[in-house]
């Protein structure tokens, strides 16, 4: 473009271009972007097999899809299980949900075209024979049970099920501590709240998913109230990420409010000029809008979490266009003003991405998004900043340098001692402090990131105790060959599990095969199965005995028939029934074998189980321990990656500048800076997350430019005013912004607010101290 001005008209004209193109580009990227909320793309690969089945848990794992579900506040049980009984049957027709339990129904988890198999799957021929004997004892029963309160319960079951293979089931399947019985559902054990269980279709990293299963609940359970009072609370993994995600959602939002406001009054009262904060916008939406349609471009799906982050990174962009402004003045062409601050700008512009792109080495295809958002965005920044909004500027801006308060400021920086040994010293107090200071360094556990409120976690593991719901903890793992390997496998195990609920050291446990037998268990189970003729004479004996007439067990005759005949089942037969979803969250077939996984309720002696695990070659695996040492591993990645740029960034601004001194100048601040952060952290006992390294990058990057600038100005009285002006607005923007951030109550986003927060105030002071030359008070 040439240097000369553009007319009003013409400035107008382009503006309304630049704006259009960035709401054509909008709509694009809108139409093609697929938002992902899968929280393992922001893991290193697990390397272990303990990491490798924390990253299936997280994401697909039954316990990532369970809420907990309590009514309560109605007058009486009664009302609360008629809620109850109505909102199952409302969510079992739901597609979004794969399991809804609430005590009742039992039998719905083995459906009819698979009744004839409960012979092969229960245990009652591990130990019994269909003979004249057997078959009369339980004749005699269900002349029993017709005569008692159980009736209505047994004899539709009587003429094809006269053992009662199918209620054995039910009850083998029943968790082990399962909550007490009220009107027929599930009660808490002060019988004051119903309880159910639900599994959502929709996988633990899915927000979307997991928003639509609660909302759907919420409105169900409206219309299961039928007007009555109750109160419906829910917990689990998916009803927290609701929660959060609300919660940061009514956050961003005020946050985002003040922030606008009073990033506008702030360019307002900088510039006088109405003008300023609207082309100041037009840098960047452009960068915000580049960074997202490369990441949406690259990647198959850009992460919620690199939308986040980076737009709260391309913060750092805002600074290009404020130099700009700051620095043009009455009869100086923009072109000449953006030209002359140009190297200062790109050396800062490829010194911060040169930080950014190190994070393609660090393997965590979350944090290669986050590093092509950021490059994308800056270059768009400062490349806009550079070829057109100098033609959008009026060429008469008013002069900061002729502010009267501002000399006043300068004067009183002038004063200022530039210390040498001072800085030094601080530096060493501050690495001691940030190396000795009393607690961990670093903080492993994952949980205690989580904003979801304490009371509401106690709830959720009291809830999880009254439904005998699995440890969220710990979990057995056993490798086999194939699934028929891994199903005999859990078998060896379940019995010797038996012994340890003998022991009292957990109270109850499930398995694959407790719903599916292996092969070489279907197959021994139906070897007992008499011959028809053999079957039909015990059960003539039987029937003389009773009331029945003998024509009424042919249903019967003809399933065990059935049964002797049949392949055992296998998974692929489960589908589509309630037995899948259970079986499937158990064992899993991939890359040429199979994993069975045992849940554990109420674990009391973990070293003890590990042993027993150890002995039946199986592993007890502590997810919590899993998911500290994928931490460690992912954080080694990125300091590898933060050394690496170090390294870097000193030889690029070694080049830039010209020389060891002038380099050391600018780099300066931004490394005690940062010594700076780490202890005043470490004072206040916070311990350190990979959420603060990522600050530190981004308040390093304030740093340079900070200290490049101030390093830009050289001693030219006019031309550090007008930097000066620059940076405390750049300076005061950018404390807005993470200050209010740092009051938010997610501590990811607070991690990061008070983080930026000091190394804006640090990196200012600092800069003062160290990067700015002597002023000439002669000029």
């Amino acid at each position: 473009m040439s240097d000369a001005p553009l007319r009003p008209g013409a400035r107008i004209a382009l503006a309304a271009l630049w704006l259009a193109v960035l709401l054509v580009a909008g709509w694009a990227i809108a139409q093609h972007l697929q938002l992902s909320g899968d929280l393992r793309k922001f893991m290193p690969s697990a390397r272990t097999p303990e990491q490798k089945l924390l990253i299936d848990e997280l994401g697909e794992g039954p316990g990532s899809r369970l809420l907990l579900v309590t009514l309560s506040g109605a007058p009486d049980a009664e009302t609360l299980a008629a809620q109850s009984r109505a909102l199952r049957a409302t969510l079992s027709k739901d597609a979004r949900f794969t399991l809804v339990a609430n005590g009742e129904g039992g039998l719905e988890a083995f459906p009819e075209r698979l009744r004839p198999y409960r012979y092969l799957l229960s245990p009652t021929l591990d130990t019994q024979r269909f003979d004249a004997a057997f078959l009369t004892e339980q004749v005699q029963s269900r002349v029993a049970d017709l005569g008692s309160p159980a009736a209505s319960l047994v004899e539709p079951l009587v003429p094809s099920d006269p053992t009662l293979e199918t209620l054995v089931l039910a009850e083998t399947w029943e968790p082990a501590t399962a909550p007490q019985r009220i009107e027929g559902v599930w009660f808490d054990r002060a019988g004051k709240q119903a309880l159910l269980a639900v599994q959502t279709r929709a996988a633990g990293f899915d927000p979307t998913g997991q928003r639509e299963a609660v909302d759907a609940i919420q409105s169900a359970y409206t219309a299961a109230k039928q007007g009555k009072p109750g109160t419906l609370s829910m917990t689990g993994p998916g009803a927290f990420s609701v929660e959060i995600g609300g919660r940061t959602q009514d956050e961003a939002s005020w946050i985002g409010m003040v922030d606008t406001i009073g990033l506008l009054v702030l360019l307002f009262v900088a510039y006088r000029n109405w003008k300023i904060p609207v082309l100041g916008a037009l840098p960047l939406a452009s960068a915000g809008l580049a960074g997202l349609g490369a990441v949406a471009l690259l990647f198959d799906g850009v992460h919620g979490i690199t939308v986040a982050f980076g737009f709260t990174l391309i913060g750092v962009a805002q600074d290009y266009p404020i130099h700009f402004f700051s620095h043009q003045r009455t009869g100086v062409r923009p072109y000449a003003s953006v030209r002359a601050l140009w190297p200062t700008l790109a050396t800062g512009v490829v010194s911060t991405c040169i930080a950014y792109a190190t994070f393609f080495v660090s393997g965590v295809d979350g944090l290669e998004q986050l590093a092509v958002f950021t490059i994308v965005g800056l270059g768009t920044a400062a490349l806009t900043t550079r070829v057109l909004l100098p033609a959008l500027v009026d060429p008469d801006l008013r002069d900061p340098a002729q502010s009267a308060l501002l000399e006043r400021l300068r004067a009183w920086v002038a004063r200022l001692p530039q210390p040498r040994i001072a800085i030094f010293v601080l530096a060493l107090v501050a690495a001691g402090i940030a190396a000795f200071a009393p607690g961990a360094f670093w903080q492993n556990d994952l949980s205690r990131l989580t904003p979801v409120p304490v009371d509401a976690l106690a709830r959720d593991a009291k809830l999880r105790q009254e439904l005998g719901a699995p440890d969220v903890r710990y979990v057995i793992a056993i490798e086999g060959r194939d699934v028929e390997d891994a199903l005999q496998r859990s078998e060896r195990l379940g019995a010797a599990l038996e012994h340890a609920r003998a022991q009292h050291w957990l109270a109850g446990f499930e398995h694959a095969a407790q719903y599916l037998p292996s092969a070489r268990t279907q197959r021994a189970r139906q070897s007992k199965l008499p011959a028809p003729q053999d079957l039909r004479a015990a059960l003539d004996t039987a029937v003389a005995a009773s009331p029945f007439r003998a024509d009424v067990f042919e249903p019967f005759l003809a399933d065990v028939e059935t049964a002797r005949r049949a392949a055992p089942l296998v998974p692929a037969d489960l589908a589509g029934t309630p037995l899948q979803v259970r079986v499937d969250g158990l064992l899993r077939e991939r890359d040429g074998h199979a994993t069975a996984l045992v849940s554990l309720i109420g674990l009391d002696a973990p070293g003890k189980v590990a042993a027993l695990a150890q002995r039946e070659g199986a592993r007890l695996v502590d997810l919590k321990a899993a998911s500290e040492s994928l931490v460690v591993a992912y954080r080694e990645r990125v300091l590898w990656a933060l050394g690496l740029a170090a390294l870097l960034l000193i030889v690029a601004v070694r080049v830039a500048l010209g020389s060891w001194h002038r380099a050391w100048r600018v780099l300066a601040p931004m490394a005690v800076t940062t010594l700076v952060i780490l202890a005043a952290l470490r004072i206040a006992g916070v311990e350190l997350t990979l959420f603060h390294l990522v600050a530190l990058i981004l308040a390093a990057g304030l740093g340079l430019d900070y200290a490049l600038f101030f390093e830009h100005a050289g001693d030219d009285r006019e031309e550090q005013l007008r930097t000066l002006h620059a940076l405390l607005v750049c300076s005061a923007m950018t404390l807005l912004v993470f200050a209010l951030l740092g009051l938010s109550s997610i501590p990811v986003l607070r991690a990061i607010g008070v983080t930026v927060t000091l190394g804006v105030v640090s990196n200012f002071i600092l800069g003062l101290l160290i990067a700015r030359h002597p002023h000439r008070e002669d000029a």
